[in-house]
């Protein structure tokens, strides 16, 4: 990909542009990405935090991840949406969500991690490799 990508919220008080390569896009079937996309996983894009310039404020919710190490979800202050989540395990990486994208087709998933947390009706399908939990070096 040579050109950078751009997305947002919901009522687009928050937007952001991105000039890099994402380093890694998946499927995430844990429970707290699960909860917080209001459906059966989370579709992330990882890419360098500093390539990621965002205007509008967010808030912010933190919580230790199944590893204890704590994670941000930012979102929308006025519609709610999710936009981005950091790890501290993780830094100057940002997970910008697939789902605030303005061109949908620059998410090209490569896995589903937290697999065996996957519910029947949402479960990885074939051609996408699949973890169990997070994958080493991850």
């Amino acid at each position: 990909m040579s050109k950078s990508f751009s997305g947002g919220c919901l009522c687009g008080a928050v937007r952001y542009t991105c000039d890099a390569e994402p380093t890694m896009a998946g499927h995430c079937h844990c429970e707290d990405c699960r909860r917080s996309s209001g459906s059966g996983h989370s579709s992330h894009l990882v890419v360098p935090e500093a390539s990621v310039k965002l205007t509008g404020e967010v808030r912010g919710y933190d919580r230790p991840a199944d590893s204890g190490n704590m994670v941000t979800r930012a979102f929308c202050p006025i519609c709610g949406a999710p936009v981005f989540s950091r790890n501290v395990a993780m830094p100057g990486l940002t997970f910008l969500r697939a789902s605030s994208l303005d061109d949908l087709e620059v998410f090209r998933p490569q896995m589903h991690v937290f697999a065996m947390r996957a519910a029947s009706w949402d479960g990885p399908g074939a051609g996408l490799a699949a973890f169990d939990k997070m994958p080493p070096g991850m």
